[in-house]
């Protein structure tokens, strides 16, 4: 376990920013995820309204409410939660554009284990911490700071479970594109592919 001290270091050297940067970039040029699109079901005049039940980043939950759906976001860590307050809090002063894809944002702080079951959510993001890579190389700095934060997520089977009895809808799975499936669990409906990700969605009904 991390003392205070090693937190506070961590989290000085993690800033999140949903204006500036590649992420302000791909909101701004219309580079919105087509696959994270797909998996969700867009469709036009249909924006679902969606729980990501792993905040992280947060950057998943941005796309989707640029693209007009309903976001909250459930983070438990209460260090990960702050930042994200804050990135959220700066990008709705910098400008409308970024203070109606933030008006779409709920952020709550808690285990989504728990919180799932009183939000009869229609659709449901699970994005667990991934395997480690065998080449941490390819690891970017962030996602590396962000497990050192929040560790692994050994839950995340159960997360999954909760998710599958809660969702209306569909759960979709992010995970990486060559790994194994996340054990224990049942079949995906279908698998749709990123560059280096894939979205098992699982259909609920």
């Amino acid at each position: 376990m991390h003392q205070p001290g090693q937190v506070s270091h961590l989290s000085d050297q993690l800033t999140l920013d949903f204006v500036g940067g590649s992420m302000g970039h791909r909101l701004r040029s219309g580079g919105r995820g087509g696959a994270l699109r797909r998996a969700f079901g867009f469709s036009n005049g249909n924006a679902p309204a969606i729980i990501d039940a792993t905040a992280g980043l947060g950057r998943d939950a941005v796309l989707l409410a640029s693209m007009g759906a309903r976001l909250t976001m459930v983070e438990r860590s209460p260090v990960v939660h702050a930042l994200l307050r804050d990135a959220l809090d700066r990008a709705c002063a910098s400008g409308p554009e970024f203070a109606a894809i933030g008006g779409r944002i709920t952020l709550l702080h808690g285990d989504a284990k728990e919180l799932l079951p009183t939000l009869t959510p229609e659709a449901v993001l699970v994005d667990p911490m991934h395997p480690p890579r065998k080449n941490t190389a390819l690891v970017k700095m962030e996602m590396r700071l962000l497990r050192q934060l929040v560790g692994a997520d050994p839950d995340a089977l159960e997360l999954m479970q909760v998710a599958l009895a809660c969702a209306q809808k569909r759960v979709v799975l992010k995970w990486p594109q060559h790994a194994a499936p996340l054990p224990g669990l049942r079949k995906p409906s279908h698998q749709i592919f990123g560059k280096t990700t894939r979205y098992d969605v699982f259909m609920t009904g």
